[in-house]
């Protein structure tokens, strides 16, 4: 087995990689895993879940969580399908579908959390996912650009969302370059989360 520790931050580079899809880093990633305040038998979507880092982390830390990782390529959902078998991950579904029209197929297993990583147009799925979600249940979601954190921001303040957390995550990561070692930094990402009354 490729990551045989109980705590999440598997190293970026043993995940397989796609070129241009993205890859949430294992810092964030451990911000986002924290947010989400999962319990041990959740149902989570992960809406946009692109090399998926995320379902990965999740499905080894709650195995008897139920994870519905949702993908609009096939290819990239395909690379998802390997990754989950490379961490011998039993607990992700794969689901090819463009959000926020393939939604209504995911009806019959509502979420207690979701994550929402990305996605045209970003405002539209969140509030369709937010009509699935629990009550008492959390959404995440990251924002890369102001225009993206006004959006997931004023999506949240429609749908009265309680709870509200907005943290920016910026890391440096020491490399090297030449004979120097120097810190660089990693894009920096907005992570909000909020509950649903």
């Amino acid at each position: 087995m490729l990551w045989n520790f109980k705590t999440p931050g598997i190293p970026d580079h043993l995940f397989e990689r796609l070129p241009g899809i993205p890859l949430s880093k294992r810092e964030v990633r451990l911000l986002m895993i924290s947010a989400l305040q999962m319990e041990e038998n959740s149902v989570i979507w992960d809406i946009g879940a692109g090399t998926g880092t995320i379902p990965i982390e999740i499905g080894l830390l709650c195995p008897n969580s139920k994870i519905i990782a949702v993908e609009r390529d096939e290819e990239v959902a395909n690379l998802i399908r390997r990754n989950c078998a490379r961490f011998e991950v039993k607990n992700v579904d794969v689901y090819q579908g463009n959000a926020p029209d393939c939604l209504n197929e995911l009806a019959g297993l509502p979420p207690d959390r979701i994550c929402l990583e990305g996605g045209r147009p970003i405002k539209d799925i969140m509030k369709s996912v937010w009509q699935y979600l629990k009550p008492q249940g959390k959404i995440v979601a990251t924002a890369a650009n102001l225009e993206t954190l006004y959006l997931i921001s004023e999506g949240l303040a429609e749908l009265q969302t309680r709870n509200i957390e907005v943290v920016q995550a910026s890391v440096n990561r020491l490399e090297t370059r030449g004979i120097h070692q120097v810190f660089a930094a990693v894009d920096p990402i907005f992570i909000l989360s909020g509950e649903k009354l």
